[in-house]
This record gives C-alpha cells, structure tokens and sequence, in this order.
C-alpha cells in the first residue's frame, strides 16, 4: 500500500494538466497555426517594405487586422483614403498623397478638397508629423476680423474660398475659433524644411504632397486580437469592444477541440481511478487555484506584495470576505470593475468591499490600486483597510462612505431649480478634492498620478468630506518626475485631457489630472454635464464656453441657489479656477498647490485665464465609460 504525500498529489495534478497541455500543442502545431486567427499569417512580406504584421493586412485576408496594404502597389488605405507608401521604419511610415503633388505644383484650388485628418479610435491612434491646419471658409462671409486675430495669415488664391493659417503655431496654441459652419478644418502636410520658408512666400508653397505618419495600437486590441477576436467601436458609445470571431474559425479549430478532448479524457479517467483507489478527495477549486497561482499575472502580483509589505495593508482569504460582507449580503453598488458591498470588521468598524470581476492587463489595475492607496495617509484620500488575493477571488476593502460618491449630489433636476448641496458644501468639497490631488502629486514619497479624476470617484463621508479612491488607472513616479510614458488613453470621456489623446499638445503628467479636476468642478458648478445630452443637436451648449462668456462680459453667472454675496464669491473662485484648469496647453495649467493657494485666497487678486482651446463632444460621448488604452 503506498502512502499518498500532498506532493505526490501534486504531481498527478501536474502531469494531467501538462498531459492536456501537450495534446493541444502538438495538434496546434500540426495545423500550423501561427496566430488564434484562422487563415491569419503572423507576419507577411512587402518587398523593398519589408515585413508586415498586426495591425496590417493583405487585401486578400479583410479579418486580419486594422490597416489594409496593397504590397503589389505600394499603396495603403486609412479612413477611405489611399497612401503611397514610401518607406517604413519602426512604427512610422513616409507617404505620399496621390495627385496632390501635381495640384501643387498647377496651384490648383482643388488641393484643398484634400485633407489627412485621421480620427483617434480606442482601437489605434496616429500622429502626423509635418503637418498645417488650415481653416478653409466660404469667401462670402466676413470671418476675418470676426474670427481670426492677426495671429493668422489668409489667402485669397480661390476665388470661391479663404483660407487663414498660420505654419509657426502648434494647434494647441490655437485660440477658441467658434468660426461659421461654413468654415471648416482640414490638415496637409508640409516639407520637412518648411520651418525654413516664410508665411508670405505663398499657401502652395508651404505644402507639400508627403509626409511622416506613426501609429500606436492599444493593448486591449492587441490583447483581443492575439485572443482570437477582432478589434471594434461601438458607434454609438465609441467604446472599444472586442468581437469574437472564434465561432467561424472553421472545421478544423472544432476538430482539434474533439481530438484534445478525447485524448484527455481516458487520461482524466487514469487519475481519477487512482485518486479514488488512495481515497484522496480533490477540490477542483484548489486545484484551478495551485495552477492559476503559476500563470505570470500571478507571479506578478505575488512578487509586488512581497517586495511591498512593508506598504501592504491586512491580506484576507476569501472565507475572511465572506464573514465580513455576510456572505455578500448587502449590496452598494455595481460597475464594469465589478460589485461593491457593505460589511463589519470584528471590531465593529463599517467598510466597503469592492468585489473585482477579473484580472486586467497582467493584474496591473489590482496592483496600482494596493499600490496607490497604501503609500498615501491623508483625510481627502480613501483608506484602504485589506485586500484578498487567492485564486482567482480579489477583493479591496476599504473604509465606508454614507453618502456614496459626489455624483449623486451634483447633477441637479433643471426644472427644480433647487442644489442637494449648497454652495458652502461644494466649496469645501472642491478645496478637498484639491487638497487630496495636492498630496498625490507633492506630498507622497512617490508621485501618484490619478488619471480618473472624475465625480463617481470622490467619495463622501458622513461630514461630506471628499475623499478621492479608485486608484485603478493610477500610475507611479519618482517624485521629481513630471512626464510619463503611456501608451494610449486612459481615463473617462469628458474629463480626459487633451495631451492625452492629442499627444503633440504636450506631455502627459501630473497637469493631466488639473484638467480632470477642473472639469469635474465645472460640473459641481453648473449642476450638469459640461455638454448638455438631453438638447437638440442643434441647440447643444457647451457650459464652459457658456460660464467664459459670462465671466469675460461680467454678467451674473446665473448659477442655481446663490443666496447671498458670500456663496457668489464661491461660485465664481471655482468658476475661475477651473477655467484655469482646462487650458489646452498643460503648462497654462496651475499646479494643484496653486489651486489650493487660489481657492483660499482672495478673489479680487483671481484674473480672467484666457479663453481655453474648446470642443462640445458629441452627444455619444457624454455617456461614455471608462476609457483604458494604456
């Protein structure tokens, strides 16, 4: 009779699961898969290009990737616009436009019916170097004086259109343009040695017909494809989502299915036979959690709370989660992270436990969030009490709020006229907040930057005391460090900065979170959205180019609930600091200890910011969720 040791058991377990391992395999490689796309290559070859890989495909493989190429004729398509393809290097590539050099070199009017503007997607964004923005309008209306300062240069060479430019500013120096609906923007590119040529020597002769364009694809689409789907935007969100394809990847895929099957089961059937003769009773559970603690998101968390524990907060085992929410009995909230509920620790203390869906991107979320929290201790920042991390079970506990989060509180009824919260309230609120980003971005021994600053996550306490959480799209710095590398996106739609998305407009650092922090107030102020959702397409406000107006004419800012001379000089401190805060340019930004220095200051020293460079998103996007691209 042998004995069975919990090694020994091990072993089995470990055999079976390498068993099924190596028959997927081998039969993998017997197809000669090369991606989980079906009839996909991996890699293709374009001649003098070279090779080409996801996010590009051939003509004669549509499901393959984002960004068709036609090696044959040296040509690439983008948004319904073909590309001669000059050369290609790293993730850049030289292309020229057709045509557009001989309308150039006859000045022919037809040029500006041209335009390389290419859209920013949550799938893949591009950035063209070498490029004039241009503001093509009907020549019968008066734009000029009206409109555009003498910043711009116009010219008359078309008889039916004027065009003002102007090739030494950037776009985000651009001042607000609420130009006519008959004017419009387009790009074109220009010689890389146009810095060189004079405004006056002529519009043709400061374009050119090539130019350099990069591309960046997020990882979630990497992640979706390399998964075996294809990467999508929901047209009426905007919204990333990956769709699977894997039901049409033909007969074969559903072969290999049986065939690992089959071959795994008289395997399974040998273990459990031997098992049951040693009677050794296996939990299924345990054994997903012993080979899921192996797989490398795993070992990246466990190596982090290691070399952390000193930051760390309590760890809990999940029968721990159970006791304090009884069992999940009472529920706060739900998101796209997962469910929120309330409990008791043993010492009578409420908390709120945040129970999470799944592990995202290599469990970065779970470990920014341990990570971001325990290095922080301050009133205007939510603590985080423990964590739970077994298996595929995680779970934050963190201390309870009674009011839940300030969303609930700002977005007024319109037709009652009438704050949850008065204005002394909001104040308090906004300088929290204020306070608490201020120690993110100052106070800690490492930077903290938040990227989602945003009403959903300001939490209040029983006083309406402001505490900032969800720390999910957090990213880390050494303290002298001001910008970081991302990759794409990250934040909410409507409180994300410009660079962020636009990356010539300047770094990303810690003033992206200003401009979420100054949005954010605009929306305390006005008691909406900042675009209101509910109008007419026709008839849409953006409310800070409304609040601007009012401010630089002097006018009543016509907030609701102002009651006397001391809530007013509320209102317009926070109107104006968030005018501060929204600038285009990061570096017109205040830092947040110059908020704070602002908002408890005196008013009569505050001056009018100048107008920032603004947009009314569309209607899909007000509604829009989380955004992470990084």
């Amino acid at each position: 009779m042998f004995l069975c040791t919990k090694e020994f058991i091990m072993d089995l377990v470990s055999w079976f699961f390498a068993f099924i391992f190596f028959h997927l395999l081998c039969f993998d490689s017997a197809h000669g898969q090369t991606t989980y796309h079906s009839g996909c290559t991996d890699k293709f070859d374009c001649g003098i290009l070279g090779s080409f890989s996801f996010p590009f495909y051939k003509s004669s493989e549509p499901d393959c990737g984002l960004w068709k190429v036609d090696c044959d004729n040296r040509l690439t398509e983008l948004e319904g616009m073909k590309f001669e393809i000059l050369e290609k290097y790293g993730a850049s590539m030289r292309l020229k436009v057709p045509i557009l050099g001989d309308l150039l070199k006859n000045k022919s009017c037809q040029t500006f019916d041209k335009d390389i503007t290419l859209p920013f997607t949550p799938s893949i964004s591009y950035t063209i170097d070498n490029h004039l923005t241009l503001f093509k309008c009907n020549s019968s209306n008066k734009t000029r004086g009206e409109v555009f300062d003498s910043k711009f240069y116009h010219s008359n060479v078309c008889e039916s259109i004027i065009l003002y430019y102007n090739t030494s500013l950037s776009p985000g120096e651009y001042p607000a343009l609420d130009f006519p609906s008959s004017c419009s923007a387009i790009q074109l590119p220009v010689p890389q040695s146009s810095v060189a040529k004079s405004n006056n020597s002529g519009i043709f002769h400061q374009l050119s017909d090539r130019f350099t364009l990069s591309w960046t694809v997020s990882e979630q689409c990497y992640a979706c494809y390399y998964l075996g789907g294809m990467c999508q935007t929901n047209n009426a969100t905007k919204e990333f989502y990956c769709r699977n394809t894997k039901n049409v990847a033909g007969h074969h895929r559903n072969m290999k299915v049986i065939v690992a099957v089959a071959s795994s089961i008289f395997t399974c059937a040998g273990i459990l036979i031997w098992l049951f003769c040693f009677k050794i009773k296996i939990s299924w559970h345990k054994c997903l959690s012993f080979w899921e603690s192996k797989a490398e998101d795993h070992r990246k968390i466990e190596a982090f709370l290691s070399n952390h524990g000193s930051y760390a907060p309590k760890r809990y085992n999940y029968s721990e989660v159970k006791k304090i929410t009884s069992r999940f009995k009472n529920k706060l909230g739900q998101g796209g992270f997962g469910i929120v509920y309330r409990g008791s620790l043993a010492n009578g203390s409420h908390v709120a436990v945040k129970v999470l869906n799944g592990l995202k991107g290599n469990g970065e979320e779970f470990i920014n969030e341990v990570a971001s929290i325990s290095r922080t201790s301050h009133v205007n920042i939510v603590s985080l009490v423990g964590f739970c991390f077994e298996g595929r079970k995680r779970a934050l506990v963190y201390e309870f709020m009674p009011n839940g989060s300030l969303e609930k509180f700002i977005y007024e009824e319109r037709s009652k006229n009438v704050r949850q919260l008065g204005w002394p309230i909001l104040y308090k609120i906004a300088l929290g907040i204020a306070r608490g980003l201020e120690y993110l971005h100052c106070g800690c021994t490492t930077r903290i930057l938040h990227f989602d600053i945003k009403p959903h996550n300001i939490l209040l306490d029983e006083d309406f005391c402001p505490k900032i959480s969800d720390f999910g799209l957090a990213k880390l710095c050494v303290k002298k460090e001001s910008i970081v590398s991302m990759l794409g996106a990250r934040g909410t739609i409507g409180y994300i900065a410009p660079e962020i998305v636009c990356r010539n407009l300047g770094g990303v650092s810690h003033k992206s979170d200003v401009y979420s922090y100054g949005m954010m107030v605009l929306e305390m102020v006005g008691g909406r959205k900042n675009v209101d959702a509910r109008a007419d397409l026709t008839s849409e406000i953006y409310f800070p180019h409304w609040l601007y107006r009012r401010i630089e004419q002097d006018e009543e800012l016509q907030l609701i609930g102002i009651m006397n001379e001391r809530e007013k000089e509320y209102a317009k401190k926070m109107v104006l600091v968030s005018l501060c805060c929204i600038q285009t340019d990061p570096s017109n930004r205040p830092s947040m200890t110059k908020v704070v220095e602002m908002l408890e200051g005196n008013l009569d020293s505050m001056q009018i910011p100048p107008k920032p460079y603004l947009y009314s998103s569309s209607r899909t996007e007000v509604d829009s969720s989380a955004v992470e691209l990084d």
